[in-house]
């Protein structure tokens, strides 16, 4: 995959939940994950991503995001600040400039500023630390004005790992979207509520499509290949149903390779596959993917160790 996409996340700092119940106060923050939801999946149709796969647990939140470079660099003047104009107040003079009346009293010189600042809005538009940023920020300064307090609400900086190839991809979202089935919160994927996978599974079994604020399934690579994720949707949701009930300790379950053309085109075998989406976090640092893929990571950043070798090589 030429495209960048990462896998975030950001976890509380505070003892108080980020969602969840507190037993000792006997306090509900359950509402709080619809913020999250809420807020990520509008900032999605404000920047140039595409959430892949989201979950949004107790006290941390998982993003796997596609950032859409081409689609920014697209972007008229007048698109890139209406997006940003969304977000933040933006300067006087590009405000000045989104009322034609007032554009047409502008300078060349005031004009070639307006040009110069939506470049800089248009390059955080498409940068996953802003998108973080602003999915982090505004939660937390409704949390803290809930709670009653001030001060740090997240554990520092988002972590991060690039998916290097359709396997990362695949074992992550996986990883994503069965987070709350492993951590008990849920019994199955689709009852599993503020993820990406109950959110399509729901659309698929209601109206047999799919969300239009996800990132859509396009099934399997070709040569004149739509943007979206390389898979078809029905394999996709098959094949998480069958890992999570192979970590479920209460259910028996098993995958079929004759079941699973994703882990067939891939040359993934069930054991390395549950590994992997069990401990997706643990196998890999910064970046995720098969042996070939990692070492040319790690020649690019001019690393002679990076940690991932050994599972990257389930992978190919």
């Amino acid at each position: 995959m030429s495209q960048l996409i990462c896998h975030c996340v950001s976890r509380c700092v505070r003892r108080a939940y980020l969602c969840g119940e507190d037993k000792l106060s006997g306090k509900s923050y359950e509402h709080r994950r619809q913020w999250v939801e809420d807020e990520l999946l509008r900032l999605g149709q404000v920047f140039a991503m595409d959430i892949c796969a989201y979950a949004v647990m107790s006290n941390h939140t998982h993003v796997v995001l596609f950032v859409d470079k081409a689609m920014a660099l697209s972007w008229s003047v007048e698109e890139v600040l209406n997006r940003w104009h969304s977000l933040h107040k933006g300067t006087l003079l590009t405000r000045r400039f989104m009322d034609k009346d007032a554009r047409e009293a502008m300078s060349q010189s005031e004009l070639m500023a307006v040009h110069d600042t939506t470049e800089v809005y248009r390059q955080r538009l498409y940068d996953i630390s802003w998108f973080m940023r602003q999915l982090n920020e505004s939660i937390a300064r409704r949390a803290n004005k809930e709670d009653g307090c001030t001060g740090r609400f997240w554990e520092g900086r988002f972590k991060s790992q690039a998916l290097l190839d359709e396997a990362a991809l695949a074992a992550c979202m996986t990883y994503v979207d069965l987070n709350p089935l492993r951590a008990k919160m849920a019994d199955t994927p689709e009852t599993s509520s503020h993820t990406s996978i109950c959110q399509r599974a729901v659309r698929a079994k209601q109206r047999k499509s799919q969300p239009q604020d996800l990132a859509y399934f396009v099934g399997k690579p070709r040569q004149v290949m739509p943007k979206g994720l390389p898979f078809r949707l029905r394999d996709y949701l098959e094949l998480v149903d069958q890992t999570g009930r192979c970590i479920c300790e209460n259910k028996r379950g098993y995958i079929e390779e004759s079941q699973s053309p994703i882990l067939l085109r891939l040359g993934l075998d069930t054991e390395h596959w549950l590994t992997l989406t069990r401990q997706f976090e643990r196998q890999f640092c910064f970046a995720a993917g098969s042996a070939r893929h990692m070492q040319a990571c790690k020649a690019h950043i001019g690393q002679q160790r990076i940690r991932g070798m050994r599972a990257s090589r389930m992978m190919g």
